[in-house]
């Protein structure tokens, strides 16, 4: 491990890590992107992938939480100053931590016949990220998502997944009508204004969920392709916000296969 001191925000390395905390576009053309803080990085490090960089503070290099990082990493450490890190973070209050990683590259082919997600047009990072973290506790292992949903490996998608994202096989910018029809098992939409309870579903076989914008819901094509359910709200909400909705319906599903 080696330790490097860079004190110009004009330094190519730290433009090459705004660039990829700050642009899409820029995290597709280098195919990389950045984990943020220690959490994240040693949930990476500890399924044995590989971190190009990490970039950090000299108070951060003084915190014992560091000596987990150490345990794990050989590579470069960059030490910027604080006012330079604050700028860059997407955080802001965890333990200074930001490192490169390589965009995953999956090999496999979508499945039909398994467990999914489908994430159309869901737009918030938050959202996302927490239904990528609750699809990954139900054992949901595919994640699809269609073009104008948040970028699945954003720092704050990455940020809100918590780890999630390392156990899942994602594919990005998928065309509703170009799968929907592949599926051989039962393919659900979530909608406010169907009578369909989710708890009238048998969900102990393998099946796909679709969750729509976070206003607009899901697309004409999903609901004419799929079953739709709702999720009873005696208290007269007119909608669950996305996450929360993808969550009940995920272990509904875990409950009936207990």
């Amino acid at each position: 491990m080696s330790i490097i001191f860079l004190e110009s925000k004009d330094n190519p390395k730290i433009k090459h890590l705004r660039g990829l905390i700050e642009q899409n576009s820029y995290r597709k053309k280098q195919q990389q992107t950045v984990l943020e803080g220690t959490h994240l990085c040693l949930a990476w490090l500890q399924e044995n992938k590989k971190i190009n960089a990490i970039f950090t503070t000299e108070n951060a290099l003084k915190h014992p939480d560091w000596n987990d990082i150490n345990e794990h990493y050989h590579g470069h450490i960059f030490v910027i100053s604080e006012s330079l890190y604050k700028d860059l973070s997407t955080l802001g209050t965890t333990l200074a931590c930001l490192a490169i990683i390589d965009l995953p590259k999956h090999n496999d082919s979508m499945r039909y016949d398994m467990d999914t997600l489908i994430l159309e047009n869901v737009q918030d990072p938050g959202n996302v990220g927490t239904l990528l973290r609750s699809a990954a506790a139900a054992n949901i292992k595919q994640v699809v998502c269609t073009a104008g949903s948040a970028s699945l490996w954003s720092p704050r998608v990455l940020r809100a997944g918590m780890g999630a994202h390392f156990s899942l096989q994602t594919f990005e910018n998928v065309a509703l009508t170009e799968i929907l029809e592949k599926f051989k098992i039962p393919v659900y939409v979530t909608s406010s204004h169907q009578s369909r309870s989710l708890y009238q579903q048998d969900l102990r076989q393998p099946c796909v969920w679709i969750l729509g914008n976070e206003g607009q819901g899901v697309s004409d094509y999903a609901l004419a392709h799929a079953q739709s359910v709702t999720i009873p709200q005696p208290g007269g909400q007119e909608s669950l916000n996305v996450a929360v909705a993808g969550s009940i319906c995920f272990f509904e599903m875990v409950r009936q296969r207990l």
